[in-house]
């Protein structure tokens, strides 16, 4: 797991060593045990590295003797590389450890730019090829998108900029970006920003499963492609188990992410087997509380997981006094919003993981994308026909619903609303024209989850908070035989996670099985009620003065709403305020990581 970097361009001019250190430097946090950056005529690639497989091993940029104009950078995990590795040593390619990423040089020398339908794993990849007569940069992206990366194509000298974080990709000099225009509907209408973009006009992200071919001097060609296949074998339990084992093997020291709800609590039972089947010792599981008394606590359910799993369990406490600067942090790492509280838990979390000594945790992130788990889902599935479950099903991805975001926008910003149209305007039409094509509902709500909200709106949050603290998160979840199984399953079985419940019937205690769902995060009403210890800090993000300044919110209504929470406390309101709040922090920081002069702040 590593921070990767680079620039491809037209022309003779090396990039300049001091530019790429910055650049490097603003995403080390996430690759502290070796720095390499190389450049030449026209180009940069640069690495900083978690070390995780073969730590002994594995220099990067990887470049290999027998290819030395083939140069190669990697973040994330290979999980079929001594399978790749065999296949290539046949061919007559030869290589100096045992290092996952050692092989792509050797890979992309046999299969060009399809190179990543090979590669089962969690990964972004970027392969420099300095051949004569070839010349260019590919930029691959795993089929769930885990992995991501951020660039930057300047039309004007048509060069390209890449970096694993927008912070680090504000750095190259060349990079001119403003924020978008609609970031703050789309921040309130879907929680973050929405599809390949960011919040940052110049800046994109590589969709999920998309590889995108880069030569010097145009505009870069991406294109998705054929998923990885993965045969899966046996039940749900079996297939999650064969997975579970696999990502559970590392060079490092690995733990699990035990919320006290059914994902986590699966991979949690399933690592803890796999420990004492191995004769390895007993598995670390950790969870985050707040101190004092908050609703909805899930820390009970967490400890009944461990205790049935026989885990060493930690329950790490979080002090409410710590929240606004950890806020303003969560907010840095991002580089844009995301109006889910749960960023500062996923930030508190990962932290006491790092200080406990843990470099791989896994986690049970994309389950209720795959598997119908969430409550929009099962509302959209008893929607009667004729009703708008698309629109209804928009409206629940919201911070703030759709009526509520139209009274608080000013004029001009509606009606600039309006004309543009919203991000929940498109994702309904999606959902609706799946369903006119003949796509069950159930299948279509998973396809757009999985394509879109969960790489958006999970796993940038996870990959960015957990390498906030050289941590590296793992999904078994998100592995392509699992993908696959899911899929395979007839739209029964994902109705409400009936084939996961079925899967956890005897690993799990009764307690877990039977609760309601609930998501692990932070009791954002309850610390927004007076007295809380958010309350001054979203005071002063919504003061009158800035918002009226913004020009996109009615100061007035906004102050309205939070008057109105104050009085009675509500989740919904507490949501939307944060939204707003989160968008405003965000505008602040953006301001921080250096806009190039003569572009809009």
């Amino acid at each position: 797991m590593c921070r990767i970097l680079g620039s491809f361009a037209a022309g003779a001019d090396r990039p300049d060593p001091a530019e790429l250190a910055a650049v490097s430097a603003r995403q080390r946090h996430g690759g502290p045990d070796e720095h390499q950056v190389l450049s030449g005529p026209g180009w940069s690639l640069g690495c900083d590295r978690l070390a995780v497989t073969d730590p002994c091993g594995g220099r990067q940029p990887y470049r290999l003797p027998h290819l030395p104009a083939v140069l190669a950078v990697l973040n994330g995990e290979i999980y079929n590389h001594a399978e790749l590795r065999r296949r290539l040593a046949a061919r007559g390619h030869r290589f100096p450890d045992r290092c996952d990423g050692t092989l792509l040089p050797a890979l992309y020398a046999e299969y060009g730019p399809a190179f990543a339908e090979h590669l089962d794993g969690m990964f972004a990849v970027a392969v420099l090829d300095l051949r004569p007569g070839t010349g260019r940069l590919v930029l691959a992206v795993d089929d769930m998108g885990m992995k991501p990366i951020h660039l930057h194509h300047d039309p004007r000298d048509g060069s390209t900029r890449f970096a694993s974080e927008i912070p680090a990709l504000l750095a190259f000099d060349g990079v001119r970006i403003a924020p978008r225009e609609d970031s703050l509907d789309t921040v309130l209408a879907t929680r973050t920003s929405y599809s390949a973009h960011t919040a940052l006009a110049g800046i994109d992200v590589l969709p999920p499963g998309a590889t995108a071919v880069v030569r010097a001097g145009r505009t870069p060609v991406v294109r998705r492609r054929t998923p990885h296949r993965a045969r899966p074998v046996g039940d749900t339990q079996d297939v999650l188990r064969h997975e579970v084992r696999r990502l559970a093997t590392a060079d490092a020291p690995v733990c699990a992410i035990t919320s006290g709800g059914l994902d986590s609590g699966l991979v949690t039972a399933l690592a803890a087997e796999h420990a004492r089947e191995t004769d390895a010792p007993p598995l670390h599981t950790f969870h985050l509380t707040y101190r004092g008394t908050w609703p909805d606590s899930e820390a009970a359910h967490a400890r009944s997981v461990a205790r049935r799993a026989r885990t060493v369990h930690h329950e790490v406490t979080v002090d409410p006094d710590e929240i606004p600067s950890l806020l303003t942090r969560t907010v840095r790492h991002l580089g844009q919003p995301n109006a889910d509280p749960i960023a500062l838990s996923t930030y508190a979390l990962f932290r006491a993981v790092r200080e406990n000594g843990f470099t791989v945790a896994l986690t049970g992130d994309g389950a209720d994308e795959l598997f119908g788990g969430y409550d929009r889902m099962r509302a959209a599935l008893g929607a009667p026909d004729g009703a708008d479950w698309a629109g209804a099903y928009a409206d629940a991805l919201s911070a703030a619903p759709r009526l509520l975001r139209e009274h608080l926008y000013t004029s001009s910003y509606a009606a600039f609303v309006a004309d543009q149209g919203s991000a929940a305007d498109r994702i309904a039409q999606e959902l609706r024209s799946a369903e006119a094509a003949g796509t069950d509902r159930a299948t279509a709500m998973s396809a757009f989850e999985t394509r879109w909200r969960l790489p958006a709106y999970h796993l940038r949050r996870v990959d960015h908070l957990s390498m906030a603290w050289a941590v590296e998160a793992r999904m078994p979840f998100c592995q392509p035989s699992v993908v696959t199984h899911a899929r395979s399953l007839p739209a029964r079985a994902r109705h409400g996670k009936r084939a996961l419940y079925e899967a956890g019937a005897e690993l799990l205690p009764g307690a877990v099985l039977n609760r309601p769902k609930q998501p692990f995060t932070l009791p954002v009403a309850a610390m927004l009620a007076p007295g809380g210890p958010l309350l001054d800090t979203v005071r002063e993000l919504l003061s009158p003065a800035r918002l009226v300044l913004g020009g996109k919110l009615r100061a007035d209504r906004v102050n309205k709403l939070l008057a109105r929470h104050l009085e009675r406390p509500n989740g919904r309101i507490a949501l939307a305020l944060w939204g707003v709040a989160v968008h405003e922090l965000w505008t602040d920081v953006v301001q921080g990581m250096r806009i190039p002069a003569g572009c809009a702040a």
